[in-house]
């Protein structure tokens, strides 16, 4: 899988620069993939892609399996004959450095709408054919994400547990009648699937032309207020009163937080799954695997054993370690679809069992050259302590600081050790010297957020663990990609041996 040396860069889509205030899967996506490519770079790594809700995290999605319908580019809808010139004309003026999520949201999904309004009258009977096939194809995810949130819309966005008890526990009548009084707001969601996984198959397919693997992201856990916890409730740990989490995920307190992280998520009634020889969890990555070619599985830790908070706790501080039969999952999943392109986020509190667990199956792990300064020589994250090249190393994640306000915000002491270490500080910049750590470092395979190619500071930061909202809004612009900055991030990738030819 990942065990040749190679690199890549993290920039999730919605950072990408357009003129709709948000990146999508036009054309500024495929001219990120042939920046990739004239840089010898051969993988893109991106965030989960399913549609957000409060505080627009990737890792709360109304769906584990659904794409955000922000990401659908309103360019390509016009070109396909669904949306007007006049209707792309007279846009507001956006940031282009932040997305305003509520501002993008009043414009995109009104014109989502008209292109799905012109979709149903005017479709030829091809066109009609392969959307109904779509439909199909996926209806055992499809349909409940496309009534969920059509129900949502209806009960002025409430969480499902806060619906009426007949429909929030689907029962069969209350399903039927919802499910025909809704049946156009259905078709628009369904509507949005489709188009969302059209133009992203087309990227796919364009960027592994080009040499590029798409580098997913599966977050362990899935959001209380989604179509899965709805239409599954029986996986996950809630209240039979209430439908609340009767445990939350999170973890204890680390290196991200004093108190610990407190997710909220409901987790996992692992011995119900387990009856089921984990088809939910399988179906996932089958389905995931649609959408990319490498899938790193976020907080892989929970796998082995996870951090539960029993509901009513405003800190993660007094959780449990619970068992979890990651052995047997692994397995299963194995079995059915065989050996995968699975990376393990083995960050945090990591044990000999979790290493154990990741190592059974040859699943690469994460070294951070953020973490790597602020102990001792034994530092597992020290490049000279990376005693297997199977992992893959990063400057930071979208969780840390960019490389830059990493450095501006360390004391005078500390910022000598990180140049100690270095042996200097090479007149490019803190965040180059850093790229040249993860490059030359014996690690199979390096990822570099473009933030730290751009040379950006704390502003340009995607995340703050722990923090609710203000996040995930970065954007880089157009300029970013430039024949000065591909030929430098090219020449260093080809210097430490990274590079396609280099394969051969």
């Amino acid at each position: 899988m990942l065990d040749f040396r190679a690199s890549g860069v993290l920039l999730h889509p919605t950072s990408l620069p357009s003129r709709f205030g948000i990146g999508d899967l036009g054309e500024n996506a495929y001219r990120f993939v042939d920046f990739l490519a004239n840089s010898d770079q051969q993988i893109w790594q991106i965030l989960p892609i399913g549609p957000t809700g409060y505080g627009n995290s990737p890792y709360l999605s109304y769906s584990a399996l659904a794409g955000n319908p922000l990401l659908i580019s309103p360019t390509i809808l016009h070109d396909q004959g669904l949306l007007t010139a006049d209707e792309l004309q007279h846009l507001p003026e956006f940031s282009l450095d932040r997305v305003d999520f509520e501002q993008v949201i009043n414009l995109k999904m009104p014109l989502l709408r008209r292109a799905s309004d012109r979709f149903k009258v005017q479709a030829s009977t091809t066109e009609d054919g392969e959307f109904k096939r779509f439909c199909n194809r996926h209806n055992d995810w499809l349909s409940d994400y496309a009534l969920f949130m059509s129900l949502k819309q209806a009960h002025n966005d409430k969480g499902w547990n806060q619906w009426e008890s007949d429909i929030a526990y689907r029962q069969p009548e209350a399903m039927a009648k919802w499910a025909a009084e809704l049946a156009d707001e259905i078709y628009f969601h369904k509507f949005a699937q489709y188009q969302f996984f059209g133009q992203w198959k087309n990227l796919k397919h364009y960027a592994n032309q080009q040499g590029i693997k798409l580098f997913g992201d599966i977050p362990i856990y899935v959001a209380h207020d989604s179509a899965d916890v709805w239409a599954h409730s029986k996986i996950f740990r809630l209240d039979p009163k209430t439908g609340e989490p009767a445990l939350m995920a999170g973890v204890p307190p680390d290196y991200f937080s004093a108190t610990g992280q407190l997710w909220g998520n409901p987790v996992y009634n692992w011995e119900e799954l387990e009856k089921t020889d984990f088809k939910w969890w399988i179906r996932r990555v089958e389905a995931i695997l649609e959408y990319v070619d490498i899938i790193r599985i976020d907080h892989f830790r929970g796998f082995q054993a996870y951090w539960g908070v029993a509901q009513g706790e405003t800190t993660a501080m007094n959780g449990t370690w619970l068992d979890a039969p990651g052995d047997e999952f692994f397995q299963m999943l194995e079995k059915q679809l065989g050996k995968l392109p699975i990376v393990a986020e083995d960050l945090g509190v990591i044990t000999p069992e979790v290493e154990a667990l990741r190592d059974k199956f040859g699943f690469p792990g994460m070294k951070i050259l953020q973490f790597a300064f602020d102990s001792d020589r034994l530092n597992g994250f020290l490049p000279y302590n990376y005693h297997d090249r199977n992992c893959i190393v990063y400057t930071g994640t979208h969780d840390n600081n960019t490389t830059v306000g990493w450095f501006n915000e360390r004391s005078p002491e500390a910022k000598s050790q990180v140049i100690d270490y270095l042996g200097c500080l090479c007149e490019d910049g803190i965040h180059w010297a850093m790229i040249r750590l993860a490059l030359g470092s014996v690690g199979n395979t390096a990822i570099l957020p473009f933030q730290d190619i751009l040379g950006l500071g704390t502003d340009a930061k995607m995340n703050t663990p722990s923090q609710p909202t203000g996040n995930w809004g970065w954007r880089c612009r157009a300029e970013a990609f430039n024949d000065e900055l591909s030929g430098r991030l090219q020449y260093l990738t080809h210097l430490y041996g990274r590079t396609p030819l280099d394969l051969e």
